[in-house]
Parts: C-alpha cells; sequence; structure tokens
C-alpha cells in the first residue's frame, strides 16, 4: 500500500505540473473575454483534471473492476485521451518558453532593451496552437473510438511450407487472435466480424489468445456469437497472457484457480479445441499435420506457462507442423530451435492499435518493442505470421492498424 501511495503521489504531481502549465494559455486567452466566459471556460479545463484524478484514486485505492469491464475500459481511455492530447499542447507552451527563453539571454548579453510591442509575454499564436495540439489528439482518437474498432480487415497470405503433403495444399487457414471479449462495446459489429471470417470458407480455425482481458466472465455474453465459428477440421485455441488472471488482485489463489477452470470452460462452450501444451494430428489420404499449441509463453517480463518440448512430443512423424503460440517472442526465443516447425501463428502486440501500413510500408510503435510485431517473418523454412488482433484492450479503438481477420493458403513450395 505504501509503495502505490508513493506511485500515486508521484503521478499526480507529474499531471498536476502539467494542467497548471497549460492553464497559462488558457488564463492567456481568455483574458479579453467577459467575465461570465472567461469563468466558464478557466472553471472548464479543470473539470477534466478532477474526473481523472477521481478515476485514478479508485483504480489506486478501490475496486476497479467493480463496475464491470465496460466501464472500466471507457474511464481509462477517456483519462488516458486526456493527457495523451495535453503533452502534445505541452510541446508547444515549451517551443514558446523556450523561443522566451533565448530572447532573454541575448538581450542580457546585448544589453538592448526591449523594444515596444516586443516583450516577452507567452505569445498568443503559440497558446493558441497548443489549444489546438491538444485538441486534435483527442479528436483522432475518438474517431479511432468510432470508426476503428471493429473496422474489420481480411489479411490473406499464400504460406508455401516445404515438405507439405500434397493432401493439405491448398489448405484454407482463417486465424482470429487476441478477441478481449471484456472490451467490446458494439455486438453487432462483433457478430459481423465473426461472419466475415466464416464467409472465407477456412478448412481450419486457429484461436492464438486473449479471449478475455482478465476475468472468465467477461466472455459468457459472447459465446453465443463465438460459437459460431466452425470450420470442417475443427477450432483450435491455445491462451494468452491475460487469460490467466495474473492482473487481477484476487482474494485467494482459489478464487484465481477458478477463474482460469472457467477460462478453459469457456473454450468448450464456444467449441474450441484448447491446447495445453499438447498437440493434435489431424489425417488426410494417410497424410498428417500436427497442431501443436502451448500455453502463453513470451519473452522478458511475461509469463512463461508454455512447454514447447511437452506440446511437441509425439509429432516428429507428421510431415508439417503448425504451432500456436501467443506471444512472437517466442519465436526467436525457442521455436527456431525446432527446425522442423514450419509455421508459427502468434498475436499479442495488437500493433499497438496504432500505427501506419501503406502499400509494404509499415510503422507502429509496437516495432520498438518487438522484433516481429505484424505479419508475415520467415527464416529459412520457417514462417511465423503475427496477427494484429481482433479487439483491444485499453484504449477501446484503432488508428491506422485495424483488426484483423487472417486468411493463409498453405501451398506445397
Amino acid at each position: 500500500m505504501k509503495a502505490r501511495m508513493i506511485t500515486f503521489a508521484i503521478l499526480a504531481m507529474l499531471l498536476l505540473a502539467m494542467d497548471f502549465y497549460l492553464f497559462q494559455a488558457v488564463l492567456n486567452l481568455t483574458k479579453s473575454l467577459a467575465p461570465f466566459w472567461k469563468n466558464f471556460w478557466r472553471y472548464a479545463f479543470w473539470f477534466p483534471t478532477i474526473i481523472s484524478f477521481a478515476f485514478l484514486l479508485w483504480w489506486n485505492f478501490g475496486d476497479p473492476y467493480k463496475f464491470g469491464p465496460t466501464f472500466r475500459t471507457w474511464l481509462f481511455a477517456g483519462v488516458a485521451g486526456i493527457y495523451i492530447s495535453k503533452f502534445f499542447g505541452l510541446i508547444f507552451l515549451l517551443i514558446d518558453d523556450l523561443q522566451r527563453a533565448v530572447r532573454w539571454v541575448f538581450q542580457s548579453i546585448t544589453k538592448k532593451e526591449t523594444l515596444p510591442g516586443d516583450s516577452i509575454t507567452r505569445s498568443e499564436f503559440l497558446s493558441k496552437a497548443a489549444l489546438v495540439a491538444t485538441a486534435v489528439p483527442f479528436g483522432v482518437m475518438t474517431f479511432g473510438i468510432l470508426t476503428g474498432a471493429h473496422d474489420y480487415r481480411i489479411r490473406r497470405k499464400k504460406v508455401a511450407i516445404q515438405n507439405l503433403p500434397k493432401a493439405f495444399h491448398g489448405l484454407r487457414v482463417v486465424q482470429l487472435s487476441d478477441i478481449h471479449s471484456g472490451s467490446f462495446f458494439n455486438k453487432t459489429a462483433v457478430k459481423g466480424g465473426v461472419e466475415m471470417a466464416l464467409s472465407e470458407k477456412p478448412d481450419v480455425i486457429f484461436f492464438t489468445g486473449d479471449l478475455v482481458n482478465n476475468k472468465a466472465s467477461e466472455v459468457e455474453d459472447y459465446i453465443s456469437i463465438f460459437d459460431k465459428l466452425k470450420a470442417p477440421l475443427g477450432v483450435y485455441s491455445v491462451t494468452g497472457n491475460h487469460d490467466y488472471g495474473d492482473y487481477v488482485a484476487w482474494t485467494s489463489q482459489e478464487q484465481k484457480q477458478k477463474n482460469f477452470k472457467n477460462l478453459m470452460e469457456a473454450h468448450r462452450l464456444l467449441g474450441f479445441n484448447l491446447l495445453m501444451n499438447e498437440n493434435k494430428l489431424i489425417t488426410l489420404n494417410g497424410d498428417q499435420l500436427a497442431i501443436v499449441g502451448i500455453e502463453n509463453w513470451g519473452a522478458g517480463r511475461f509469463a512463461k506457462y508454455g512447454k514447447l518440448d511437452v506440446a511437441y512430443a509425439g509429432t516428429q512423424d507428421a510431415a508439417t507442423k503448425i504451432l500456436l503460440s501467443h506471444d512472437p517472442s517466442h519465436w526467436d526465443a525457442q521455436v527456431k530451435n525446432y527446425k522442423d516447425i514450419d509455421l508459427m501463428l502468434a498475436g499479442h502486440t495488437h500493433g499497438f492499435q496504432f500505427g501506419v501500413e501503406i502499400g509494404d510500408f509499415k510503422w507502429s510503435p509496437s516495432q520498438y518493442a518487438y522484433k516481429q510485431w505484424a505479419g508475415m517473418y520467415q527464416d529459412e523454412n520457417q514462417f511465423l505470421y503475427v496477427n494484429r488482433g481482433f479487439g483491444y484492450i485499453g484504449y477501446p479503438g484503432r488508428i491506422g492498424m485495424p483488426p484483423e481477420i487472417t486468411v493463409l493458403e498453405l501451398v506445397q513450395a
């Protein structure tokens, strides 16, 4: 509790400093207004701050899960949007103060007096620019919620695999990842995304983890939607880092374990074949394809529940092996040592739900955290595909990084 109070105090001081700094622009731009409007805008500036600090107090010292995941998500997104937007406005004010400081130093050294009308006061232009710079990111983030959250895109790729048996040539795979059902706010749109996936007529469907944000109960309202996902060769799934309830302060270990059992039961109700460090052999015309599925395994601070050696055992005779592993960092860390794993499917990164993709060019802050963060990667005869995610978490929207339904066609190399 003490550490939490110290963290909150430091964060509060930083945010208040930002607010007071930006408030100077508000004071400057409202000074010529009538008294009513002057006071209105000056008090209105602090209203989002009050809401934000109430949220932060509740998040740190209350129960952020009390009112359900949707309410929590929207509050979090609102507070984050407010202060991310204020950060951009802060840049313009810092530019203004920097140029004023340079002028003051120059005048001090040269002993030149300030010319009339050239006094070192906060620039009205930069004050206006700062407020505009604050408003624009907030508007963009709002647009990303309204239009980007459920703007599902189908991404198609052919994967030429060495030793792919003839029986599996042309196999159509649909991959979904990172559903994060606790964040959804538009059931109709989600249903539309599922129908888009089914319209691709897949032979097999893979889900690569993060069915929920934190609690198994989050998916209850969406079971009747995602249980429509069917394919002739089955639907296979694995767990992601959010599925274990590791980010919740449970009252007991037993409660956490019960939540995870409920999560596994949800996969069963959905008709998903949940692979927990195990494999499934699919046979067609005497040829075998191994589906290997492991629990979450992530490099760095992420949980390492996965046991690839256990899941791999018994697949040696399968000509082709596909690995379902939530976190793409697993590929460099372990998977590339298993040279006969032909294709790994992952998710996890969401492409940070923000980026730019034009033709072959793609950029996202995600690339500074993950070497493989979106799309197809190849190392010799091994392939990795990273899905950009079907859902979202934290910020309930997407900007330039729409939710993805992956369609892969396996062909003989």
